[in-house]
């Protein structure tokens, strides 16, 4: 019998920690022995969720996916508070701060990606740390040194960044009772996902006491000697504020890909086995990986990716390929039901839009049709087409001629409105894991009998979370039928 290879994974984050995942259910331990190290003194979490442990509404133990000794567990050697700070390629060598060095055959980086720090003067004190009261919103540490600054007293806090995490932590400082004021560079909110009219309305529905937005300004410095007091902007006006969150962008971290000599544009870019393109030892994933010159931030690519390499290396499918994903989310922003997919605009003369707007209740819905398929939607305020749309999206399907019933389905001609019922079993209700109505529901014939052991059992609402209403809602409909049949006895 030969000796196993080593297989190490620099990064335990969301992609990395999936990843390994998927190993261990594949029996990848048989083949390799299995490193991961990562920079964070713990276990992998649930990036997504931190806007909830900010909120208040989760405990930081609730959204560890995988404490620390359920690697020990499962026969994988993880090592935290390690930082990797060269890769010897030649000697296929991976090396950490502190003297740890690991030699692999085969090297998964997934590093993922830091925030986007904007230049800004008084930002950084004399010893090369944010001032007072100035914090970036990434990891759990970040979190809980957000909390404990607002708990000291600070009553009013400034948020630069009007993109969904942006968002998330403005409703996460709400919560604990701070006057908050969301400063965004561009002319209209989640300008990244939304079209100038959709981001109105976002913002509109949002507007109230204890939130105030301030668009088109850029933050110039950070005003405060020792503390945070305020901002200051290039047009010359200045903000009162005790507390400032940056949650401006991220960058995939690729430093250390580059020093390796691994080709990198914005990310590291892979093949389709994603490989890294000048060294088939190595391979990448996540928000660090650039694939077809595109890089995905959000969680159901990643663990797209994370599957595709799990079963090239584990040896159930060699020829599995990484081809792409169709962005798609369903979300909650503030409470506002969102749901958007591929093209926020129209790109071709010849590509139709269908648009309906309701002002006074902030509901937008816009669908982009290209050559008879959806290849573009924003569904602001009303959830109740997204289920429709985004299966349309995904699969690439034929739809009606009269397109007004994408956004206003219906179960038959002039019947109510469709319900989760009456839902096609290929109809996708989890997107981060792209767990269908039909899984869900072979999760429950076979004894999962209550919403945490049908999510635990299929990973729907791992994610995000926000589609466990509809998981809720898909168990009902079995449940009453079960009801049903037992009064008929």
């Amino acid at each position: 019998m030969t000796d196993k290879q080593k297989l190490v994974v620099i990064g335990n984050g969301m992609a990395g920690a999936r990843f390994v995942e998927e190993m261990v259910a594949l029996g990848g331990q048989e083949q390799y022995d299995i490193t991961v190290i990562g920079e964070e003194e713990c276990g992998n979490y649930n990036r997504i969720l931190l806007s909830g442990v900010l909120s208040g509404s989760h405990n930081p133990d609730d959204i560890f996916i995988n404490p620390v000794d359920w690697y020990a567990a499962n026969g994988v050697e993880l090592h935290t508070g390690v930082r990797v700070i060269g890769i010897d390629r030649k000697g296929k060598m991976a090396y950490g701060a502190g003297g740890v060095l690991m030699p692999y055959d085969k090297l998964v980086i997934a590093t993922g990606s830091s925030p986007f720090v904007p230049p800004m003067d008084g930002l950084i004190t004399d010893e090369g740390a944010y001032k007072k009261g100035a914090f970036v919103f990434r990891t759990l540490e970040d979190c809980k040194e957000i909390i404990d600054y607002a708990a000291s007293g600070a009553q009013s806090a400034a948020v630069i960044g009007g993109g969904l995490l942006g968002l998330e932590a403005a409703r996460g400082l709400m919560n604990r009772g701070m006057d908050v004021h969301v400063v965004h560079l561009m002319a209209w909110l989640m300008d990244q996902q939304l079209d100038p009219k959709s981001g109105e309305l976002l913002m509109r529905s949002l507007e109230g006491p204890g939130v105030q937005f301030y668009l088109e300004k850029l933050t110039t410095a950070v005003l405060g000697d020792d503390r945070v007091a305020g901002l200051e902007f290039k047009d010359g006006t200045t903000l009162d504020c005790d507390m400032v969150v940056i949650s401006a962008g991220i960058r995939p971290n690729v430093d250390l890909a580059r020093m390796a000599g691994l080709h990198v544009r914005r990310g590291i870019l892979v093949n389709d086995s994603l490989a890294c393109r000048n060294d088939q030892s190595i391979y990448a994933i996540g928000e660090c990986a650039e694939h077809r010159s595109q890089t995905y931030g959000l969680v159901a690519p990643l663990w797209d990716q994370a599957r595709v390499l799990a079963e090239r290396l584990a040896g159930q499918n060699a020829e599995a390929a990484y081809t792409g994903s169709r962005v798609a989310t369903k979300l909650k922003v503030m409470d506002v039901e969102l749901a958007v997919a591929g093209d926020k605009d129209a790109l071709t003369e010849d590509d139709e839009v269908v648009t309906y707007v309701e002002p006074n209740r902030h509901v937008y819905k816009k669908v982009i049709v290209r050559d008879g398929k959806v290849t573009g939607a924003i569904l602001l305020g009303d959830g109740s087409a997204a289920p429709r749309i985004l299966q349309a999206f995904d699969r690439q399907e034929a739809l009606p001629e009269n397109r007004s019933e994408l956004l206003f389905p219906m179960a038959g001609d002039g019947g109510p409105p469709l319900k989760v019922e009456d839902l096609p079993d290929a109809a996708r209700i989890c997107d981060c894991n792209g767990v269908t109505k039909g899984r869900i529901l072979a999760a429950a014939e076979e004894g999962c009998g209550s919403l945490k052991a049908v999510c635990d059992a299929t990973r729907a609402g791992s994610g995000c979370g926000s589609c466990k209403p509809q998981v809720q809602a898909v168990l009902q409909t079995v449940w009453d039928k079960e009801f049903a049949a037992l009064s008929a006895d």
